[in-house]
């Protein structure tokens, strides 16, 4: 009986399947579509992961030496005539205040697409991504002097418009071969190839914003915006990650490290900053030759929270870094 048949059924499932060799470890082809914009549709309970915001009252005022002025010891005097208390003494733990303000953050599962990408050696592109919300709830506290006692209370506060600046980063936590820890970080990168696939993917009928474009104009009170943050190159070795998403909140810390400041030098100088970030954390069971979104979980790895620096089962936290 001649083989012929079987030839054909063979090219045929090959028709049926293409790029199969290519695109078997991958999670989904960007490929372009014609088909016409479709209305935006809701997704099905459980698809997104809300984030409420986070505002504490202590965040609306810190204390802090002015170290511009305390390290000019020619303003240490005594008076003799006018009031006690001097420059000098009041730039000791002098309280700064300021309103503070944050907004909701929802994520899709963090999920992995291929495409075609004429810079690299292989025409492809394989990049990681988290298509996120957010939205200007209109949260905010401020700080108000009570005339008795001159303390401060935080109090129920309209954001008004916020301008939301997105900072993404994707760091590993992993553990290398001599047990200490190996850090990767991955800055979200802008790829206008990749979204348009991914929005073609992920939410057909609405707009996706990135890093770049987000900012460009201020959230409303009420308003929401969808995005995406992207990152490539990843080491296909990690295992446990989180991604920290800074902007989000207004909220920061700083300190003055000791001798960093001298008389006479510039305001500021040696000043460090912390912003509050999102922590999200992540973890995946699969290998360098099986990269795929399904083997992505959201949360800590069993028995390795203290790779996060959290405690078992904490799927997220604030932290100022």
């Amino acid at each position: 009986m001649p083989r012929l048949p079987l030839i054909v059924c063979s090219l045929g499932l090959a028709a049926l399947l293409p790029g199969l060799a290519l695109g078997q470890f991958t999670s989904a082809e960007a490929t372009p579509s014609s088909a016409p914009a479709a209305a935006p549709r809701d997704f099905a309970p459980g698809v997104e992961t809300v984030i409420p915001p986070s505002i504490d009252p202590a965040e609306t005022v810190t204390q802090h030496d002015v170290v511009e002025i305390r390290a000019n010891e020619a303003l240490d005097w005594q008076p003799k005539l006018l009031a006690d208390q001097t420059l000098y003494q009041d730039a000791e733990d002098t309280r700064f205040t300021r309103e503070i303000w944050c907004l909701e953050f929802g994520f899709k599962p963090l999920r992995m697409i291929r495409f075609a990408d004429p810079s690299t050696e292989s025409g492809q592109r394989f990049v990681w991504y988290l298509v996120y919300r957010v939205k200007n709830t209109g949260a905010a506290l401020k700080p108000t002097m009570s005339e008795a006692d001159g303390e401060f209370t935080a109090v129920a506060a309209d954001s008004g418009p916020i301008r939301y600046l997105p900072h993404f980063v994707l760091q590993g936590h992993d553990v290398g071969p001599e047990g200490g820890k190996v850090y990767r970080a991955y800055l979200d990168q802008s790829m206008p190839e990749a979204v348009a696939a991914i929005g073609r993917r992920e939410a057909p009928g609405r707009k996706l914003y990135t890093s770049t474009t987000m900012p460009l104009e201020p959230l409303a009170v009420g308003e929401e915006r969808w995005g995406v943050a992207l990152w490539s190159d990843i080491d296909p070795e990690i295992d446990f990650f989180s991604v920290y998403a800074r902007g989000l909140s207004n909220a920061y810390e700083w300190t003055d490290p000791a001798g960093a400041y001298a008389a006479g030098d510039p305001p500021g100088k040696g000043r460090e900053f912390v912003r509050k970030t999102l922590q999200l954390n992540f973890w995946r069971p699969g290998d360098r030759f099986l990269q795929h979104e399904n083997e992505v979980r959201y949360g800590t790895a069993p028995g390795k929270a203290d790779l996060y620096g959290v405690e078992e089962g904490v799927d997220y936290r604030w932290v100022y870094r």
